[in-house]
C-alpha cells in the first residue's frame, strides 16, 4: 500500500507537475541585447500578467463603486470620467510591478523596443496628442461629464471622457465624437463650467407708437408663465435700438439646462406672438421707400428710362 502511494506522488511529482512546469516555462517570445543578458517571456509570465491584471480591475471596480455609493448622479459622471485616467495610469504601474517581480529587467525590454516605439512615436503623433489632451482636460477640469459646451457652432452634452476622444450627444441627438487635442487648440464655450444656469434671451421688433411700456410688462408676463425658465435671477427686457422698421426689444432669461433652451425659445416666441395679437401691438415687416425721379424733358414721364431708379 506505501509502495502504492508513492508511486503516485512520484507520477504526480514528475509528470503532471512536470508537464505544467514546462507549459509554464514555455518561451514565447525572446528580447535579447548586446550588453545585457536576455529576457524571456514565458507562458508563466504572461499568464501572471493576465491574472494580476484581472485581480487589478476588479479591485478598481469595487473602488469606484465603494467611492461613488453616495454620490449624485451628476457628481457621479463626473467622477467616472476622473476615475478612467487613474486607472489606465495603475495598469501600467501593476504591469511593470509585476514583470519586475517575475524577474524581468525592464530596462532590457525598454532598450529592445526603442526601435519600435520611434516608430509608433512618428506614426502616432496625433494619438499622443490626443491622450496628453484628456490628460489636460482632467487636470484642469475644463470639462466634465454633463457639461454643456459648443465648439464650432454645435451645442451638445458631454457624455463621455476617454484617453483619446470625448463623445458629445448634440441636440440633433447625434453623437459627435471629438479628438481631444481640439479642446487644446480650439475656442471652447463651456456653458455650465462657472454655474449650471445659463442667461438666454429673445429678440422682437414692434411697430414704431406702440406703448413700450406695455410691450416690456407682456414681454416679462410671458417669460414668467413660461416653464423652463428660472425665477431667480428675474428676466429683465432691454430697450435695444430704433431700428429702420421697428422698436427692437430683447427679453433675457435664465434656464438651468442649456442643452433644451431653442425649445423654451419657440414655446416663448408663440406665447409673445398670441398676447401681442390680444393686446393690438403690431410686429412690423421690413419696409422701404422707393423713390421714382424722371428727367424734367421726358416725353413721357409715366415711363421711368432706365437706370434712372434709385431706392
Amino acid at each position: 500500500m506505501q509502495g502504492n502511494v508513492e508511486k503516485v506522488k512520484e507520477v504526480i511529482e514528475k509528470d503532471i507537475w512536470g508537464l505544467i512546469q514546462d507549459f509554464l516555462n514555455f518561451t514565447i517570445y525572446p528580447f535579447t541585447g548586446e550588453d545585457t543578458k536576455g529576457v524571456t517571456i514565458t507562458v508563466g509570465i504572461v499568464l501572471l500578467v493576465i491574472f494580476t491584471f484581472i485581480i487589478t480591475t476588479i479591485a478598481l471596480r469595487l473602488t469606484r463603486v465603494f467611492l461613488t455609493r453616495k454620490l449624485e448622479e451628476n457628481d457621479k459622471l463626473k467622477f467616472i470620467s476622473v476615475f478612467k485616467f487613474i486607472k489606465y495610469l495603475v495598469y501600467l504601474i501593476v504591469i511593470i510591478v509585476t514583470l519586475s517581480s517575475a524577474g524581468i529587467n525592464i530596462t532590457v525590454l525598454l532598450t529592445a523596443s526603442a526601435a519600435l516605439f520611434v516608430g509608433l512615436g512618428l506614426a502616432l503623433q496625433e494619438l499622443f496628442q490626443d491622450i496628453i489632451g484628456g490628460l489636460f482636460i482632467i487636470v484642469d477640469k475644463s470639462l466634465l461629464v454633463g457639461d454643456i459646451v459648443e465648439m464650432e457652432g454645435r451645442v451638445g452634452r458631454v457624455i463621455d471622457i476617454k484617453l483619446r476622444t470625448t463623445r458629445v450627444l448634440t441636440r440633433d441627438d447625434k453623437v459627435m465624437v471629438i479628438p481631444n487635442h481640439k479642446f487644446i487648440s480650439e475656442i471652447l464655450f463651456n456653458y455650465t463650467q462657472n454655474h449650471r444656469s445659463t442667461r438666454e434671451f429673445v429678440k422682437v421688433g414692434v411697430a414704431y407708437g406702440s406703448d413700450t411700456e406695455k410691450v416690456q410688462a407682456i414681454l416679462l408676463e410671458c417669460a414668467r408663465e413660461q416653464t423652463g425658465i428660472v425665477k431667480k435671477p428675474e428676466p429683465f427686457v432691454l430697450f435695444e435700438d430704433f431700428g429702420d422698421s421697428a422698436l427692437v426689444f430683447s427679453l433675457h432669461f435664465f434656464v438651468t439646462d442649456s442643452f433644451v433652451d431653442p425649445k423654451i425659445k419657440s414655446q416663448l416666441r408663440f406665447k409673445i406672438d398670441h398676447k401681442f395679437r390680444l393686446n393690438s401691438i403690431t410686429i412690423p415687416f421690413p419696409q422701404r421707400d422707393v423713390h421714382m425721379f424722371y428727367p424734367a424733358n421726358a416725353s413721357n414721364p409715366t415711363i421711368p428710362p432706365a437706370n434712372e431708379e434709385n431706392s
